[in-house]
């Protein structure tokens, strides 16, 4: 089973997958979670954030989480994803039926408030390009699996995500 948290940079995705990750543990579940910022200090340190690198980032992540699927383990997979075809291809690759999309709905005003590096910020002004909500766009999921809005507490949010993966593995 794959997992996408999608959402603005400080909408709660790695917290939310974090969660999960280790509640799936502890109920015997081989998980595994990718995050975005860690992968783009790695394997995918060589793009920018340009539109067309931004696809190749969720297409590489798509590629390695197809491989842990491979050997049962659950991927919690916490990138933006503004594009909805980047989702798609991400559906594509992984399989329609291990692709469950988790829109985190956080407004804008919320993220900002949360943003202990200061991007939205440097976003602002102007020292950062292509920053998504501020200056590149974020395209809101037409028909996310599941909608986890900010005014949800984060153990509800889990088990929500939990109580579905459980449902379909």
């Amino acid at each position: 089973m794959f997992i996408l948290f999608t959402g603005l940079s400080g909408a709660g995705k790695s917290t939310l997958a974090d969660k999960l990750n280790q509640k799936l543990i502890q109920n015997g579940v081989k998980s595994y979670v990718l995050d975005g910022d860690v992968l783009r200090k790695g394997i995918n340190k060589d793009l920018n954030y340009t539109e067309d690198d931004r696809r190749e980032n969720l297409r590489r992540m798509a590629e390695i989480s197809k491989l842990f699927l491979q050997t049962g383990t659950v991927v919690s997979a916490a990138f933006i994803a503004p594009y909805e075809t980047s989702r798609e291809l991400i559906k594509t690759i992984v399989g329609a039926r291990n692709y469950i999309e988790v829109f985190v709905n956080t407004s804008l005003e919320t993220c900002k408030k949360r943003d202990v590096k200061g991007l939205y910020k440097k976003a602002g002004n102007n020292e950062i390009k292509n920053f998504t909500g501020v200056n590149a766009p974020y395209e809101v999921p037409q028909k996310p699996t599941l909608e986890i809005n900010e005014s949800q507490n984060i153990e509800t949010a889990v088990e929500i995500v939990f109580s579905l993966i459980m449902n379909r593995i």
